[in-house]
C-alpha cells in the first residue's frame, strides 16, 4: 500500500451514507486515529484493489488451503 503518514493533504467535499461514515468515525476512535487518516487509507487501498496490483487476501486465502487440499492433484495434471 502506498500510505504515508506525512504528506501533502487536499480537501475537498463529498457525501456518503450515515452509518457509513459512523463506522469509520467508530473504526478511528477504536485506533485512536483521525477520521481523515482512516478514510485516506481506505480510499488508498480501494485504488489499489481496482489498480489490480495486488490479489485480496481472501484470494491468497482461497488459493493456498486449494493447494494444501489438492496438493497431489495439482502434481499430477503438472506431469
Amino acid at each position: 500500500m502506498m500510505y504515508h503518514d506525512k504528506m501533502t493533504m487536499e480537501k475537498f467535499s463529498s457525501q456518503a451514507r450515515p452509518e457509513l461514515l459512523d463506522e469509520v468515525r467508530h473504526i478511528a476512535a477504536t485506533e485512536g486515529r483521525q477520521f481523515q487518516a482512516v478514510l485516506d487509507e481506505a480510499l488508498a487501498e480501494w485504488v489499489e484493489k481496482k489498480k489490480g496490483e495486488a490479489p485480496r487476501p481472501d484470494v491468497i486465502a482461497h488459493t493456498k488451503a486449494s493447494i494444501a487440499r489438492h496438493r497431489q492433484l495439482y502434481k499430477k495434471l503438472a506431469e
